[in-house]
């Protein structure tokens, strides 16, 4: 998020009404749902129930993308269970994890399986998982079977956007929509009543064009897909880049629970979490700590906490995703850098910092 992005966005929200109140240009009406919306009570009473939510974007340290973590050849439940180990170890009580339309649709019944077992590692270490089910990040192509080996020194060079560009090249194709609705309406109507996931995050980072605009189309419908079936637990869809206005609007209009991405430094962040707070619900930050950008454990984490914001930080154990490397900034020669941009353990589970370590069980209760 930039400076001037976060100023964009100030302005938004003390003009939130005024832009709902004006009869702009929408994509086509969508059928009515039966449900809504959470209450702000019900939301924060669902808030209530946990203790204060802390964890991690989540994926094993050997898969490099989300079809190496869920595809059946690659399924790692031992690496997976001793990794949740170390998060459990720490205190934290939930993770991020990313799924892909892909991995179901090569094997339906097994996807689910393999996530109910996810579930179950999950749930022994007492971590309560986020799913989040879309993805504008990254690569715009995916392609099931053998994925490709990492790019030596590049983050996530192997990360998939879901749907990507195979949607957005086939908008009027109606089988397209039709496949993805029956993907997201399969895993929620399986799940939708399971205690062990805390909350259902629809779409990660949406906003392919210069406003977002190719992508609001499915975000609206990926809402009305999830209302449809109604789990028992809230739905959320992130905000990420503050200058797209019409995103920003749907997204904190629909989400039960607001959550947000800041990689920012302290007085920024804050100034991000006051105004969200106007909207009267629960906060988790599901993406933030990037070291060299000065958004780190030291100095967000004790801040979260203080406001009661959920904590997740991008990235758990380094690995084949090589996010220890800046967005921006690859070393080709694969050497490790100066220091680390994201995660918090080496593979072999010894920390990058012991001091972040300590200082995260020390916030988590954990002697």
């Amino acid at each position: 998020m930039s400076k001037y992005g976060l100023i964009a966005f100030c302005l938004l929200v003390l003009a939130l009404p005024a832009v709902m109140a004006q009869k702009k240009k929408q994509p086509p009406a969508l059928p009515e749902t039966k449900a809504t919306v959470w209450t702000r009570e019900k939301a924060n009473t669902w808030y209530g129930e946990h203790p204060w939510l802390t964890g991690a974007d989540y994926i094993p340290h050997t898969a490099i993308n989300q079809l190496e973590m869920w595809q059946a050849t690659t399924f790692d439940p031992q690496t997976i269970d001793r990794e949740l180990g170390w998060a459990q170890d720490i205190g934290f009580n939930t993770l991020r994890v990313f799924l892909h339309s892909l991995a179901w649709k090569q094997d339906p019944e097994g996807f689910k399986k393999r996530m109910d077992q996810f579930l179950a590692i999950a749930d022994r270490h007492h971590i309560q998982p986020l799913l989040v089910f879309f993805d504008d990040c990254w690569n715009e192509s995916a392609a099931p079977g053998k994925q490709p080996e990492p790019k030596a020194g590049k983050h996530n060079s192997g990360w998939l956007q879901d749907p990507g560009i195979r949607l957005y090249k086939d908008t009027g194709d109606l089988a397209v929509w039709a496949e993805l609705e029956k993907y997201v309406k399969d895993v929620l109507t399986y799940f939708a009543h399971d205690k062990r996931i805390l909350l259902w995050d629809l779409y990660n980072e949406p906003g392919k064009g210069p406003d977002g605009s190719l992508s609001l189309p499915l975000v609206r419908r990926v809402f009305q897909w999830a209302r449809d079936i109604n789990p028992d637990q809230p739905l959320t869809a992130g905000i990420n880049n503050w200058d797209m206005e019409a995103l920003n609007t749907f997204q904190l209009n629909n989400s039960d629970i607001i959550t947000y991405h800041d990689y920012e430094s302290p007085e920024w962040h804050k100034l991000v979490i006051q105004l969200l707070k106007a909207y009267g619900r629960p906060l988790i930050c599901t993406e933030y700590m990037a070291r060299p950008r000065n958004s780190r454990f030291s100095n967000i984490l004790p801040l979260l906490k203080a406001e009661h914001v959920g904590a997740i930080n991008w990235g758990f154990v380094s690995g084949k995703t090589n996010t220890i490397y800046a967005w921006d900034t690859p070393l080709p020669d694969g050497s490790e850098p100066a220091e680390w941009f994201h995660d918090i353990f080496r593979a072999d589970g010894t920390p990058y910092r012991q001091d972040e370590v300590n200082l995260i069980k020390k916030l988590n209760g954990i002697k």
